[in-house]
């Protein structure tokens, strides 16, 4: 039996990794499941997988999950420390799937026990990408992508050399607003962002996916984790959202992978590498399908893009800035205190503001100026959004 953890178990990317273990339950030995809020389905899987551990990663959410799982022999666990202390139980297996920077600290200390991290945590790769792969060299642990595009970048390159790749090419949808007018998206209701024309995703995921924020942070992380450079990497805008990525060689192919729209393929992929399994996933039908259609993001549309390279030109923790400065903003728009429009517009100030300082930029790449840098960018989206947009 292969030990297995889920941090974000809760979420859409745990709840399909949950979907696929379930299927085969003799194969697995459930070391630890973790989440946020939603208590009941956190205890629940807890109990169907005969977990070790459920951890929730608030301290206010304890006493409930204390009580969902009296008697029934998992132990249980709140707030951060917990969730590092339950990354640091052995694992062969461990999916990585909170949103956001938090889930960078325990996706290290898994690396640190030498697991396999299938790393659904984009953020980890933007804020920390050099961290996370030193650490993963040291302890002689292995990451893998579960991004659906960067699993199939990964696929794509089984078996071909790195220097023979001219350029990597990763889709997006466009999102909720992408046939809209231009003039309109500043408009655009949290309602409206939060619905995903293609994929069901949770409500971050799938709001940064109508502002192509997303998308911004996946052309980071394909940087990072492959090791290409920034004019390598390309986006097209691919409405179907069939093709996941393209990889592009010297002598003039390409080569796509595709799929249904549904994340147990790359979570999947992931969860049995190296080999290929079984999955429950729908078969595409091309002749049903007739056409596929790609377009370029349009750059006023999608501001996030354009600042996704300039960080990578800029280099150092610009990363993490991004991320938090982002990240933050999203908050702000959850929260009805600014605009979807607006969200790039802090964005860009903060990064404005950061890049000035060398000395914070340049500082080395440590998780707790990781950690500082994401701070100051929170800080600054809120005084930025304090004081009006432009």
């Amino acid at each position: 039996m292969r030990k297995i953890s889920i941090f974000g178990a809760t979420g859409s990317i745990g709840q399909s990794t949950i979907d696929l273990i379930r299927r085969d339950p003799a194969a697995y030995d459930v070391v630890a499941l973790t989440g946020g809020g939603n208590i009941t389905q956190l205890a629940r899987d807890a109990i169907a997988l005969n977990a070790d551990l459920a951890v929730t990663a608030y301290d206010e959410n304890l006493p409930q999950l204390r009580d969902a799982l009296a008697d029934s022999g998992v132990a249980v666990a709140a707030g951060q420390a917990a969730l590092i202390e339950a990354a640091a139980r052995p694992a062969d297996w461990v999916m990585s799937a909170i949103v956001g920077a938090a889930g960078l600290a325990p996706g290290l200390k898994a690396l640190e026990q030498g697991a396999t991290l299938a790393l659904a945590n984009k953020e980890s790769l933007v804020c920390a990408g050099k961290l996370l792969l030193e650490t993963a060299a040291h302890y002689g642990a292995r990451l893998l992508p579960v991004d659906s595009e960067h699993s199939a970048v990964f696929q794509g390159l089984v078996g071909e050399d790195i220097e023979a790749v001219e350029r990597i090419i990763i889709t997006a949808s466009g999102g909720a607003f992408r046939d809209w007018p231009l003039a309109d998206l500043k408009n655009a209701t949290l309602a409206q962002a939060s619905s995903h024309p293609n994929w069901d995703m949770g409500q971050r995921i799938t709001i940064d996916s109508a502002s192509m924020f997303n998308k911004a942070l996946e052309v980071i992380e394909t940087r990072e984790y492959f090791g290409v450079s920034p004019d390598q990497i390309e986006v097209l805008v691919h409405p179907e959202s069939m093709v996941h990525a393209l990889v592009g060689f010297n002598d003039g192919a390409l080569m796509a992978h595709l799929g249904a729209p549904d994340m147990r393929h790359a979570i999947g992929y992931a969860l049995h590498w190296p080999q290929r399994r079984d999955l429950p996933v729908a078969r595409l039908d091309l002749a049903a399908i007739g056409q596929l259609n790609f377009a370029e993001p349009d750059p006023i549309r999608y501001p996030a893009l354009a600042q996704a390279y300039a960080v990578m030109e800029r280099g150092g923790m610009m990363g993490a800035a991004f991320n938090g400065a982002k990240e933050r903003a999203l908050d702000l728009f959850i929260a009805g205190r600014i605009g979807f429009s607006d969200m790039a517009e802090i964005t860009a100030r903060v990064l404005d503001q950061i890049e000035t300082q060398s000395g914070l930029i340049d500082s080395a790449m440590t998780l707790d100026n990781v950690s500082r840098i994401d701070h100051i960018a929170r800080n600054a989206a809120d005084a930025a959004a304090a004081t009006g947009i432009r």
